[in-house]
C-alpha cells in the first residue's frame, strides 16, 4: 500500500510537470508565429470594411456666443465634427495649418484680418481646403468678392440649422451653395438691377428709416436712439410699415428691404 502510494504521488507530480511543459511550450509557439497568423497557424480575420467619413469642420466668427452655438450644434450630427475655433481671420489660418479642416465655415467681417483674406491665405498654404461663408445681409459686396476668390459658398445667418448643415456637405463634396436670397442679389448685380423696384407700397420717409434700421439688426431701443424717436414712436411706425408691405415679422420685412434695394449685402 505505501509502495502504491508512493506511485500515485509520483503519478501526480509527473502529470503536472507535463502540464506545465506543455503550457510553457504553447506559450513560445504564441510568441513566435508571425504577426498575420492565428494560434492555429491559420491567417487572421481582417475587418477591411471602409470607415464611415466625417467631415473635420472649423467655425470661424468674432461672436463668441454665436460661434459656440454653431459648434454644439455641428456637433450634433455625426456627420461633422468642429475640430476648431478661431474668433478672427488670423487665427483662423493659425488653426487650419494646425487642424487641416476640411471645410471652414467662416464669417465675412472681424477684426485683424477679414474672412476673404483670410480664405487666400489658408488657400495657399492647403488648397483642399473647402470655405463656405457664413454672414449677413450687412456684408456689403463681399458676395460676388468671397466667389472670385474661389469661396465654396455664401449662406446667411439667419438659415435653419439643418440648410447650414446641407450646405456643409454639398460644399465639402465640391459643390457651391449659395443661399436663395444671396442668389437672387447674385443675379440683381451680375445684371446691373439695383433693387426690383423703387415701388415702396405708400412708406413714407420716416417708415423708410425705421424698416432700414431694423432690417440692419437694430431693436427698437437702439432705432428710437438713432432716429432720436421715444420706443412707442418706433412700434407705432413698424407696425404701419408691417401693414403696408404685408408682412409678419422682422426677417420678412428684412427680406422686403432686401428686395426693394433698400439694403445691400
Amino acid at each position: 500500500m505505501r509502495a502504491r502510494d508512493d506511485n500515485l504521488r509520483d503519478g501526480s507530480s509527473g502529470g503536472t510537470l507535463r502540464v506545465r511543459r506543455q503550457r510553457a511550450s504553447a506559450n513560445r509557439a504564441a510568441q513566435s508565429q508571425s504577426p498575420g497568423q492565428s494560434p492555429r497557424g491559420g491567417p487572421h480575420v481582417i475587418d477591411l470594411a471602409p470607415k464611415r467619413e466625417v467631415v473635420r469642420v472649423m467655425v470661424v466668427d468674432d461672436n463668441a456666443l454665436f460661434r459656440l452655438g454653431l459648434t454644439r450644434l455641428l456637433n450634433d450630427d455625426r456627420r461633422l465634427y468642429v475640430v476648431a475655433q478661431a474668433g478672427d481671420g488670423r487665427e483662423a489660418v493659425e488653426q487650419a495649418a494646425q487642424h487641416h479642416p476640411d471645410v471652414v465655415l467662416m464669417d465675412v467681417r472681424m477684426p485683424n484680418m477679414d474672412g476673404i483674406e483670410a480664405m487666400q491665405s489658408i488657400n495657399a498654404a492647403q488648397p483642399d481646403v473647402k470655405v463656405l461663408f457664413l454672414s449677413s445681409f450687412e456684408a456689403e459686396g463681399g458676395v460676388l468678392q468671397a466667389l472670385s476668390h474661389g469661396a465654396g459658398g455664401y449662406v446667411l445667418k439667419d438659415a435653419m440649422p439643418r440648410s447650414i448643415i446641407n450646405s456643409i456637405l454639398a460644399v465639402d463634396s465640391g459643390e457651391r451653395v449659395l443661399s436663395q436670397a444671396v442668389a437672387n442679389r447674385v443675379v440683381e448685380m451680375a445684371s446691373g438691377v439695383r433693387g426690383a423696384s423703387r415701388e415702396l407700397d405708400g412708406l413714407t420717409s420716416r417708415e423708410i428709416e425705421v424698416l432700414k434700421l431694423l432690417a440692419g439688426g437694430l431693436v427698437n431701443k437702439q432705432i428710437a436712439y438713432r432716429l432720436r424717436i421715444n420706443e412707442k414712436t418706433v412700434r407705432n411706425h413698424v407696425s404701419r410699415a408691417y401693414k403696408k408691405i404685408g408682412v409678419a415679422d422682422r426677417t420678412q420685412a428684412a427680406l422686403y428691404a432686401f428686395r426693394k434695394g433698400l439694403i445691400e449685402l
